[in-house]
């Protein structure tokens, strides 16, 4: 059997929004884990921090998360703008298509705002994943930290595609930092930035069809050459 390539695992992965209740082991997300903190980071500061949420403890969270939902829908803790405010095009149209594509695939139309708002809830119980993960950083780090966050976060998310395992990076939780942060016991001077559902996709699911778009590589990238 052909062994999947980077090229096949980056090819592969998406944002999976709905996951089966088939279990995945501490020692399986303790090895993901051991193989994607060689992810590259500058001056080799490894300044991450992992929190994982499984059994009952991941139980415990979302129904905590669930109770103050219902009691304040509309409550934001975001200490950082996921998005920048008044975002342009072609930054915001991508955006929107996304979400249209996403509620299309789920049959949810425009006008059943209830139905949406409860489907954007579903992220806040890892879209049915038995696995959540929660990064943050201390507050000192600046830009340079972040983005060494994001490569653990990416080969998180690559090793988990290598193995049959899938992921959705969920800035979502962010609007409930504080909630997350305190369950969490993080330390004042750590920063949440967001989460990330694991566990095995449900390949029936319609929404797991949807496979966002990407722009041309001469859209993003100048070549120099004299």
């Amino acid at each position: 059997m052909r062994t999947m390539t980077v090229e096949d695992i980056l090819k592969a992965r998406i944002s999976t929004r709905a996951f089966l209740d088939t279990p995945v082991s501490e020692d399986e997300v303790r090895d993901i884990l051991d193989i994607a903190r060689w992810a590259p980071s500058g001056g080799n500061l490894q300044p991450w921090r992992v929190d994982v949420v499984m059994g009952p403890a991941r139980d415990r969270l979302v129904e905590i998360v669930g109770k103050a939902i219902t009691e304040d829908p509309s409550a934001d803790e975001s200490e950082i703008d996921i998005y920048p405010p008044k975002l342009e095009d072609p930054w915001r149209t991508r955006r929107y298509q996304l979400g249209e594509e996403m509620y299309e695939f789920l049959g949810i139309a425009r006008e059943n705002k209830m139905g949406r708002l409860a489907r954007f809830a579903k992220n806040y119980e890892f879209f049915d994943a038995p696995v959540g993960l929660f990064f943050s950083l201390n507050r000192r780090f600046d830009k340079g930290q972040w983005a060494h966050l994001g490569m653990l976060m990416q080969s998180i998310a690559l090793v988990a595609e290598e193995r049959g395992l899938a992921t959705c990076m969920q800035e979502s939780w962010t609007a409930r930092a504080k909630t997350v942060s305190a369950f969490l016991r993080l330390p004042e001077n750590q920063q949440l930035y967001c989460g990330m559902a694991l566990g095995y996709a449900d390949k029936t699911a319609a929404v797991n069809k949807l496979r966002s778009s990407r722009a041309p590589v001469e859209e993003f990238a100048t070549f120099l050459t004299d």
